[in-house]
């Protein structure tokens, strides 16, 4: 059984205050997640995603189509004690601490006794809530509440967590906690479904990804698998080196571009051999600094999607032919 399962979701808001017109903000969304697995919802600002994680958790309600989450519906009352949710900007009584506040959830859960203040402790101590728990929420940034956010949607244990742009407003070590986290959530068996509209938030997390554009489902599958983000070159940066130590690489080498004395950026192209070039600069005394692929953004793909249905020409293809 799948965890998650939408077919031909369809979601029209009616805008406008004389004579309000139809808009689609989602078009036969079609996705299925299996247990078991971190599923990323990638796709630009204003894709939809945001509204697909409201019909999921039935906080707004489908124009047409068909969602089952663990084999029901989502309005299943069963099923809700069963699935944890982060929206996108948390808010929450900002009177009370973090630690009142997941009291209060724990309570509405059933939780009782020693046993509801062990597990919010856990929780805090888990997302990186130390000593500032008993503050009131209104002195908390952005990023805490982010913090304080996926705690309350971990307090039930679920078995399936939706987490609306969970990487927002943390910083870079709040990231990489954040990361442990949903890996750690996939490890102890729970499904996780994320949004987000950075493609490598999902390639460092995710067994399968959904593009959103426009509305539209464009791709589902693995990474590696969807043309449009397959890897067009690399970027390789080492100090130590002279741009002469690349010379011998021939077409491998796009550009070498001067950072500071002695580290330079090496673009190299999707056929080179990164590791024996590496190897060959290294063995002249260069060190390395980092290699990253480069790769289409998901800016990148939704303007180029924007430009070829405005000149009415076929968009490149997304997912393998045949």
């Amino acid at each position: 059984m799948a965890a998650i399962e939408t077919e031909n979701l369809t979601k029209d808001y009616r805008i406008g205050f004389w004579r309000p017109q139809p808009y689609r903000a989602l078009d036969g969304v079609t996705l299925h997640v299996e247990a078991n697995e971190v599923f990323g919802f990638l796709g630009p600002n204003g894709a939809g995603k945001t509204t697909t994680l409201k019909l999921l958790m039935q906080l707004v309600f489908p124009t047409a189509g068909r969602i089952s989450i663990l084999g029901r519906p989502p309005g299943d009352l069963d099923l809700r004690r069963r699935i944890g949710y982060l929206p996108e900007s948390p808010y929450f009584y900002d009177s009370l601490s973090a630690e009142e506040l997941l009291m209060y959830f724990a309570g509405l859960f059933g939780l009782r006794g020693p046993g509801r203040q062990a597990k919010v402790s856990a929780l805090l101590d888990q997302v990186g809530i130390g000593g500032e728990r008993r503050l009131p929420l209104r002195k908390y940034s952005k990023g805490m509440l982010q913090r304080v956010g996926l705690a309350q949607a971990l307090v039930n244990d679920p078995e399936i967590v939706f987490l609306d742009e969970p990487m927002s407003g943390l910083d870079p070590l709040g990231r990489r906690a954040v990361r442990a986290l949903i890996l750690e959530l996939r490890d102890r068996g729970c499904t996780v479904f994320f949004s987000s509209h950075i493609l490598s938030d999902a390639e460092a997390l995710c067994s399968r990804v959904g593009i959103l554009v426009g509305g539209q489902l464009m791709a589902a599958g693995r990474l590696s698998d969807i043309l449009a983000f397959q890897v067009t070159g690399w970027e390789l940066v080492m100090s130590g080196v002279t741009p002469s130590m690349f010379a011998v690489h021939g077409e491998q080498v796009r550009h070498v571009t001067a950072i500071a004395d002695g580290r330079f950026t090496i673009e190299l192209a999707a056929h080179a051999e990164p590791d024996r070039i590496m190897a060959a600069a290294r063995a002249q005394g260069g060190q390395l600094v980092s290699l990253n692929p480069l790769r289409t953004t998901l800016e990148d793909y939704f303007v180029e999607q924007v430009k070829a249905r405005q000149a009415g020409v076929p968009a490149r293809p997304v997912m393998p032919e045949g």
